[in-house]
């Protein structure tokens, strides 16, 4: 396997693990008119960063790792397991823990897109793939999971 396929496959797992707390943090916050709506919206465009990223594999020839897509799954799911304060309900430090993951996950996205602009921007391969777009995409997201994390940081450490 080349270096750029196991860069890719490795951010792979990255962005299944990142799809999986996407959905996890939509679906935990989906009565929340204050993180409800940028939740759900952030899921949707996870979920599509993730397709944009195996179109950039199929565009390159690069085969999916499933190992290490499975491992990313199974990642998010054992992430689940740490103390949260309460014993089994979501708590205000769940969200602020979820939402800091959620953002180390899009700021690996958005090294992995700004690297690929820098070494592939001009590859026919991926004429159809608009990677500029899609970085900018990931510094919108980490903007707004920056506003709520400090509105969640407040909710879960204050008091």
């Amino acid at each position: 396997m080349s270096l750029l396929a196991t860069y890719l496959n490795d951010h792979l797992a990255g962005a299944t693990t990142g799809r999986e707390l996407a959905r996890r943090i939509a679906s935990s916050n989906r009565r929340s008119e204050l993180y409800g709506p940028p939740t759900a919206l952030l899921a949707s465009e996870v979920e599509e960063d993730r397709d944009s990223l195996l179109a950039v594999m199929r565009a390159l020839g690069v085969r999916t790792d499933r190992l290490k897509v499975a491992a990313g799954w199974s990642a998010e799911k054992v992430g689940r397991l740490k103390p949260n304060g309460r014993l089994i309900s979501y708590s205000p430090l769940s969200r602020l823990i979820e939402l800091e993951g959620m953002m180390l996950g899009v700021r690996g996205k958005l090294a992995m897109w700004e690297s690929l602009i820098s070494v592939l921007g001009e590859d026919p391969r991926l004429a159809g793939i608009d990677l500029e777009r899609l970085a900018e995409r990931a510094r919108s997201q980490f903007e707004t999971l920056e506003t709520l994390r400090l509105e969640a940081s407040r909710e879960a450490l204050e008091g």
